[in-house]
């Protein structure tokens, strides 16, 4: 994967079908991690529960993007690489990397693991910066 040169966005999009952890609801958030995802329900006065683990890998995602650095432009939606769910990831259904408006995005829902329930919906997105900075002399030109 050498000479990629972006940024990875990684966005929450919504938590679904939550466990819950306080009398009636929950107060989640996500503690990201390189390659796991925790999510726990924040607690102001007693310590927070764990509402679940989830991960998922983003190999496939960075093999889209060199992949489409090799090919040039897209067409708008198309279809980069598609990710079936299975017993090694935590998809909860197939997910697909996809060409949208001049960025390569892969939307999921990962099914949480170790809990009775919940999910959460996120976004990658690929931020190429490789034609904003190039390297001379060591250092960073704009």
């Amino acid at each position: 994967m050498e000479n990629l040169l972006g940024l990875l966005r990684l966005r929450v999009i919504r938590g679904v079908n939550l466990a819950i952890r306080d009398s009636s609801s929950s107060d989640p958030y996500v503690i990201v991690r390189m390659g796991k995802q925790m999510v726990y329900d924040r607690d102001w006065f007693s310590r927070d529960d764990k509402m679940g683990d989830a991960f998922f890998y983003i190999d496939s995602f960075l093999e889209a993007v060199k992949f489409q650095k090799q090919l040039g432009g897209l067409p708008e939606g198309a279809v980069i690489m598609k990710i079936q769910a299975s017993r090694e990831n935590c998809l909860s259904e197939e997910s697909k990397i996809v060409w949208h408006k001049g960025k390569i995005i892969q939307n999921m829902f990962l099914k949480f693991q170790k809990v009775e329930c919940g999910e959460v919906e996120l976004q990658l997105e690929w931020i190429d910066v490789s034609g904003f900075l190039s390297m001379e002399d060591g250092g960073v030109v704009y």
